[in-house]
């Protein structure tokens, strides 16, 4: 493995996620970072969903960590939960088009785990933001599922994207439900010195 490139001798923060949408919200943080996916198992045998997504987190972090001993890596790990259900990413449209009939005029709660590594220390928090849908027709979630492509999406959906309809309100922090709480995680970085 390479030494990682810094800036201006600085150290970078890195990402240690695939998803546009962390890396679109980290940027609202710093504009000097880069992406390196963890490539750790996701299997996870934890069945409560703040422990899981927490643990999820520390997993990606650590594994970029280990190879990037000298900078601050980022991790995150998000999931819809409703009704004491457990949603990830749908593996097909039948399963997406079961999860947003099961989120259809009912609350659910989004949690990201966020874990930062730096120097030596790592620091871990779950957030969690309360989602409210209003009830959705067959032909609706139809609909949507044809405009908006959903396999990448907790829960299958994106409230930044055409599912904004179905939100009648939330309860926490609104990037939480993107996938990165911009707000928790500047707060973190601040205790590890990190901004």
């Amino acid at each position: 493995m390479q030494a990682w490139s810094h800036y201006h001798g600085a150290e970078i923060m890195i990402l240690a996620s695939a998803s546009p949408r962390r890396k679109e919200l980290l940027s609202l943080i710093t504009p000097d970072f880069e992406v390196v996916v963890s490539g750790a198992d996701e299997t996870c045998g934890i069945r409560e969903p703040r422990e899981m997504v927490r643990f999820l987190a520390e997993k990606k972090a650590c594994s970029v960590a280990r190879d990037y001993p000298g900078e601050t890596v980022i991790g995150a790990d998000t999931a819809v939960e409703a009704g004491g259900e457990i949603f990830g990413k749908p593996a097909d449209l039948d399963e997406a088009r079961r999860m947003l009939a099961a989120l259809s005029g009912k609350v659910h709660f989004v949690h990201t785990g966020v874990c930062v590594v730096r120097g030596g220390e790592s620091l871990s928090r779950t957030f969690t933001t309360k989602v409210f849908f209003r009830p959705l027709k067959r032909g609706e979630i139809d609909a949507y599922l044809a405009e908006e492509s959903v396999l990448d999406k907790a829960g299958a959906y994106a409230i930044q994207g055409p599912a904004a309809k179905f939100v009648t309100g939330i309860e926490g922090c609104f990037f939480n439900v993107v996938g990165l709480p911009v707000s928790g995680l500047y707060g973190m970085l601040g205790e590890l010195g990190a901004v």
